[in-house]
């Protein structure tokens, strides 16, 4: 047995610190949602799920639980289960939060947390910095970079809209989805 003592991982100090949002039943078995990702992205992490905590500040007793934080795609995907009855603006500020964080992860490097782009190795993709990316860099027009497609309600209908990710505010800007060109594919 070692002498040292291991200090815990910043994602179990996190699921420690939320522990209604983690603590998750499925089957008869506990599966608390533990962020499955690089330290490079504790930040963008943690700052969702403070975001998560916020919104269902106003709803505590409808239970939010965060089902599972990982990588796929290269960006990150976070999953939650909430009631029925959750109002329709703490979803809203749900999927903003993760809206944010999935741009966020799309340019930071999962490794380091450095500033980062898409990179293709063989058929695996991985948002990462020059230091860490492995492969070849995957190119965007310009005009394309840091624009995602999100989801939104307006009048009690699902649309989707363009934004682009300004990481320097961590916020976007609404785009015009016809003014950019095409995706080269």
């Amino acid at each position: 047995m070692s002498d040292q003592q291991t200090s815990p991982s910043w994602q179990a100090e996190l699921v420690a610190r939320h522990p209604r949002l983690f603590d998750i039943t499925i089957e008869g078995q506990r599966h608390p949602g533990y962020p499955a990702v690089g330290d490079g992205w504790r930040e963008l992490v943690e700052t969702a799920v403070e975001r998560i905590a916020a919104a269902v500040l106003d709803a505590p007793r409808l239970p939010v639980k965060i089902v599972q934080i990982k990588e796929k795609f290269a960006t990150i995907r976070i999953y939650w289960r909430a009631g029925p009855t959750l109002p329709q603006s703490v979803r809203d500020a749900l999927q903003t939060a993760i809206d944010l964080a999935e741009a966020r992860s799309a340019c930071t490097c999962e490794t380091c947390g450095a500033p980062g782009r898409l990179f293709n190795d063989g058929g695996y993709y991985q948002t990462a910095c020059d230091a860490h990316g492995r492969g070849t860099s995957v190119r965007t027009a310009p005009e394309r970079a840091n624009v995602h497609l999100c989801h939104v309600r307006r009048g009690g209908k699902l649309v989707v809209r363009a934004r682009r990710y300004i990481r320097d505010t961590d916020s976007f800007v609404d785009v015009d989805l016809s003014s950019l060109p095409p995706e080269e594919g």
